[in-house]
């Protein structure tokens, strides 16, 4: 019987890659995790999941595999390895869905509870001309913060925690055919609730007439009912931009290009209108708590509770007794494993020392009794 073959995964699981197969860009860029805690959370928050990797690519794992036996340090321990610079988990109790994001590896943690949230199937299934595409996702979002002005700690933590998760854009070398979408956060001056949005970025040549626009853009239009191009050009309703139902004519949208990007008629130095398309997923953020260190520090702020000076200084002399016992634990945890091992040693070596004696022992009976007889 011959030897099985190996399969493809197999095979190039085998493969080594080049010392310098990442670039030096892709080792600065932030890289964020998303993943599940706790034991069940339901298919809704497991397909929300699925979208906010899809947010975060590329800079992300769309693929990562969690089990129940996977704890939180596991994946600290090897966010150094694999560049990651910030952990999003997702949790749901009866009361309601949370949304933590951890700042790799010393902190803080910044706990959110989703008020409302809405997939990226859901949003698209209503648009009427929707925008998507696989290379959308090749490039990082652009961030998009309003509202943040605030000079409270929290908000500048907040807004200090998202600018971070996103890479960082240099305005001036920047190529403008990257830019392909946007997350959007905004903060509620009343309530404090933070709507998150993630759009499409689609960039349209403008003040040129509807049919200039189809020709310019590749779409061979149906000219059997004209007898010259220029009637096709010139004919009633087509020097308008009545055909786009997002904003009509609105000037605040049309930009002027700094220079030529890849899709048909956007040239340097010309006009062109930006047109945003919601691809999902939508949520309602409401900030709980922010944590000091990963998830077991001290509360820097929160929401709901509020402590006198008394109960802060208290409730820092309890958690610097509970460190250091713990310390003292781990501590005594190692002095006992050590104990066993060297007495392990010890066994085993004079265990193999009467062994040896035995043999020798046996040895010396044996040429005894050959030499009586």
């Amino acid at each position: 019987m011959g030897r099985k073959q190996r399969g493809r995964a197999a095979r190039n699981a085998r493969r080594k890659l080049p010392p310098n197969f990442e670039s030096e860009e892709v080792k600065r860029a932030p890289h964020v995790l998303v993943f599940k805690r706790g034991v069940t959370v339901g298919n809704n928050v497991k397909e929300l999941i699925k979208d906010m990797r899809r947010v975060m690519e590329p800079f992300t794992a769309p693929n990562l595999k969690v089990s129940r036996k996977n704890a939180l340090k596991d994946f600290i321990a090897i966010s150094g390895h694999f560049h990651v610079t910030h952990l999003m988990t997702f949790s749901k109790t009866q009361l309601s869905t949370y949304m933590r994001l951890i700042r790799v590896p010393r902190g803080p943690t910044l706990n959110f509870r989703i008020r409302r949230f809405t997939h990226s199937r859901d949003i698209v299934s209503a648009l009427k001309h929707p925008q998507t595409f696989p290379k959308q996702f090749e490039y990082a979002p652009l961030l998009v913060m309003n509202g943040f002005q605030d000079d409270s700690i929290h908000i500048k933590l907040i807004a200090t925690m998202f600018q971070n998760m996103f890479p960082s854009i240099n305005v001036t070398n920047v190529d403008l055919s990257t830019i392909k979408r946007c997350v959007l956060l905004s903060l509620d001056p009343v309530n404090g609730f933070i709507e998150f949005r993630h759009y499409n970025i689609k960039i349209v040549p403008s003040g040129i007439s509807r049919a200039a626009k189809k020709l310019l853009q590749g779409k061979v239009p149906d000219l059997s009912r004209f007898n010259d191009i220029s009637d096709f050009m010139y004919r009633e309703g087509n020097a308008s931009e009545s055909e786009d139902e997002s904003t009509g004519n609105n000037d605040e949208n049309e930009v002027i290009l700094s220079q030529q990007l890849r899709s048909r008629g956007n040239l340097k130095a010309n006009q062109s209108a930006i047109r945003l398309t919601e691809i999902g997923p939508r949520m309602t953020l409401e900030l709980v708590k922010i944590e000091e260190g990963l998830c077991d520090g001290e509360v820097l702020y929160h929401t709901h509770i509020s402590k006198t000076p008394e109960e802060i200084t208290e409730l820092r002399k309890r958690n610097t007794e509970k460190k250091r016992l713990k310390e003292q634990r781990k501590r005594e945890q190692e002095e006992n494993v050590k104990r066993k091992q060297d007495k392990k040693k010890t066994t085993q070596k004079s265990s193999s020392k009467q062994n040896d004696e035995n043999m020798i022992e046996s040895s010396s009976d044996n040429n005894d009794n050959d030499s009586d007889e």
